[in-house]
């Protein structure tokens, strides 16, 4: 694939909430249950030329509840549920930390935890992204602040409880991922 001027869009996702339900400090496989449609959305912002990266707080390992191998674990089955499903993820960044809950080294702010917009910055560096024309999906407005402060283009809350997709100043506010979905395939790649 040839790379446009200025960089690789990407699809920025949350994890927790966006990829799997959230199950609160989810770390082993057998507790990941997939969330509706992600596979679908996943699959077509790759045919459209864009590079899935995962970008998640997951202050259950500096809580000390899970270990970085539990994480590295659960995240290479995710992986692998991803390419199976014709959607590879490109990078996964995660933010440890916790500024009063962490325990240890593991207690500090982080420049990468949600909302700052760390996890995007380094992987606009490291893949070569064109954040401008890159979406993220989060059901948090952290993910949301996060991503718009690190200038990505398209910024897309889930929230179940809201009826039906709308535009919320410079967001989107969608009920299902399906509608995230819908929102992609009508809107051109900029």
């Amino acid at each position: 694939m040839t790379r446009p001027a200025g960089g690789t869009p990407a699809l920025f996702l949350d994890r927790d909430g966006v990829i799997n339900e959230d199950v609160g400090f989810l770390w082993q496989i057998e507790q990941c249950r997939f969330v509706d449609g992600i596979f679908d959305l996943a699959r077509n912002f790759v045919v459209r030329g864009f590079l899935i990266v995962v970008a998640t707080n997951q202050s259950g390992i500096g809580r000390g509840l899970f270990s970085e191998a539990d994480f590295r674990t659960l995240m290479d089955y995710i992986t692998a549920e991803f390419v199976r499903h014709g959607a590879p993820i490109a990078a996964i960044y995660h933010a440890p930390d916790h500024p009063t809950e962490g325990v240890g080294r593991y207690r500090r702010d982080s420049s990468w935890r949600k909302p700052r917009p760390g996890m995007m910055l380094a992987a606009q560096q490291d893949l070569g992204l064109d954040l401008a024309r890159s979406w993220s999906i989060g059901d948090e407005m952290r993910d949301v602040v996060a991503c718009r402060d690190a200038g990505v283009g398209t910024l897309v809350l889930l929230d179940r409880s809201s009826k039906a997709p709308a535009k919320a100043g410079d967001l989107w506010v969608v009920p299902r991922l399906t509608d995230a979905l819908a929102l992609a395939a009508g809107e051109s790649v900029r």
